[in-house]
């Protein structure tokens, strides 16, 4: 099992660089952050770039409907990321969405060499990620229906002739009392968008049924094994009480020694 790190775009750039650091130094194979808002995560992300080496680094993900391919390759390209290691991440809400997608991902991979990412939530967009993604990313979903959405994926896949793209799932985790309020504040954020709403009601789960709350580092191992068998790669989304590099990096060291 492969694992990355993520974090939200917004936090600190020394959080960011020195949480890439670290990650890249404890063999994490990925970097990720979001790219929520009016915030942007190609941006964020520079500092990680020039802080690291080797490791992979993601955007999870670039809302097409937002942010259009020649405006992702502009920035993509004046941040100076770089292609051999970029997981760039695209989505899209309905309506519209599959086509957007399908649209996008053709004129981003005719304009940038770098390995293409498509978020899915439902068996469909799924689907589509089989037929034309590099990776899928995979979030607020629990370890069963993340099986049942790759069994979308690799069926996709074989409809256009393919091989599966990797399968990645973003899971929150949380460590102590202030991280994992937190983290149940940001599920429920999430339950009130239409899409997610739909997507829990179809797992019959809470938002926080799908994350690692850990009261103590001596939680989160077994909570990642249930992962086994289930994705490519777990990225692990950070969830602290302060945004702070020392819960930060205490979090992303408990992860690793799981």
């Amino acid at each position: 099992m492969r694992y990355g790190f993520a974090l939200f775009a917004g936090i600190a750039p020394e959080v960011i660089r020195a949480s890439a650091r670290e990650a890249e130094g404890l063999g994490y194979g990925s970097f990720w952050v979001n790219h929520p808002g009016a915030m942007d995560g190609l941006t964020a992300l520079a500092p990680a770039a020039r802080a690291t080496e080797r490791i992979e680094l993601g955007i999870g993900v670039i809302p097409l409907h937002t942010r259009g391919p020649a405006s992702i390759v502009e920035g993509v390209r004046g941040n100076d990321l770089p292609l051999a290691r970029l997981l760039l991440g695209v989505g899209s809400p309905n309506p519209g969405a599959l086509a957007r997608v399908r649209a996008g991902v053709a004129e981003l991979r005719a304009r940038l060499p770098a390995r293409l990412v498509v978020a899915a939530l439902g068996p469909q967009m799924c689907r589509l990620a089989g037929e034309v993604a590099d990776g899928v990313l995979f979030n607020w979903l629990t370890p069963e229906h993340a099986r049942l959405s790759a069994d979308c994926v690799r069926a996709g896949a074989a409809s256009a002739g393919r091989q599966p793209p990797r399968l990645s799932a973003y899971v929150r985790l949380a460590l102590g009392p202030g991280g994992c309020a937190r983290l149940a504040e940001e599920g429920a954020r999430y339950a009130a968008i239409p899409a997610y709403g739909s997507h829990f009601a179809r797992m019959g789960v809470n938002p926080v049924d799908t994350a690692i709350a850990a009261q103590s580092p001596e939680a989160i191992p077994s909570a990642l094994r249930k992962w086994d068998g289930a994705v490519d790669e777990v990225v692990l989304r950070a969830i602290t009480a302060g945004d702070t590099i020392e819960e930060t990096l205490t979090l992303l060291r408990a992860a690793k020694q799981a």
